[in-house]
């Protein structure tokens, strides 16, 4: 993505900008316009375009908060505070409520813990975490500790650790974790849950799953396709494209081919940049 758009370089890039949306529109300007901003930018304008008007898009929001690395989100918040002047913890606390607020909150503070993996903390985690669960089963009321107790270990513990954490979770339940979050849960806090844990055990084949379920069926979800093509353009296109194959026994490439058309489709293959 380019960088020109700080400093001296401001101005200059705004007429760019400026130029190019009078040139050309539609998808092709998404991607195209994308492609200008920094990681940080984008990401930080899809935040705010999911969290504008009447409507929230929670699944924009979950995407790329529970996906991120902690240097990642800390340059997000400084470009979304430059961009639109107001802290993105302040936006998502005035759009978001409940168990689902604190999840996101957590997730912007960007403070997930780095260390390496301690295997008899991991081993307490899962036992922490199977026994809310037996009490959940027989009780409503603790359905509120249940979530609070995945908010504090999925939101600050490091992936290596998590991934252990999920590996004693199977050996006292004989259950996935996400079987546990999709059977106790429900709504946003469930799918904003599932997004992190799915995003610890393989990143890229999270995002394969959605770019496949963009192009699924009848018609395109181009928002989709496009932010996550571009997001992840200069950071793990490849290993997403490679993911996609053994997922769906196909070309990520040839799909976007089939399911796309004119420049905008030349683009997306362009920033795939392979057939597989």
């Amino acid at each position: 993505m380019c960088a020109i758009c700080h400093g001296p370089n401001q101005s200059l890039f705004a007429d760019l900008i400026a130029d190019l949306k009078s040139e050309i529109g539609g998808a092709l300007a998404k991607v195209i316009l994308g492609l200008m901003m920094t990681p940080a930018q984008y990401d930080a304008k899809q935040l705010k375009k999911a969290m504008e008007g009447a409507g929230t898009d929670e699944s924009i929001l979950i995407e790329i908060l529970a996906t991120r690395t902690n240097q990642e989100i800390e340059a997000i918040n400084a470009a979304y505070q430059e961009a639109y002047h107001k802290s993105l913890e302040d936006a998502l606390s005035s759009d978001t409520s409940g168990h689902f607020k604190r999840i996101l909150i957590s997730l912007a503070l960007g403070n997930r813990d780095e260390g390496g993996v301690d295997l008899a903390k991991a081993h307490e985690d899962a036992k922490v975490v199977a026994e809310t669960l037996k009490l959940a089963d027989v009780s409503s009321d603790d359905s509120t500790s249940l979530e609070t107790r995945f908010l504090s270990i999925l939101c600050t513990q490091s992936y290596p650790q998590l991934r252990k954490v999920f590996q004693e979770f199977i050996k006292m339940t004989n259950h996935d974790v996400a079987h546990a979050i999709n059977k106790r849960m429900s709504g946003d806090v469930r799918d904003a849950f599932l997004a992190i844990v799915r995003s610890v055990k393989n990143k890229q084949a999270f995002f394969a799953d959605k770019l496949y379920k963009s192009m699924k069926g009848a018609g395109t979800d181009d928002r989709t396709l496009i932010r996550i093509i571009v997001s992840r353009s200069e950071i793990d296109l490849l290993n997403i494209r490679r993911e996609f194959w053994d997922l769906f026994d196909k070309s990520l490439y040839h799909m976007m081919e089939k399911d796309t058309s004119g420049d905008y489709r030349k683009a997306l293959l362009a920033i795939c940049g392979g057939e597989d």
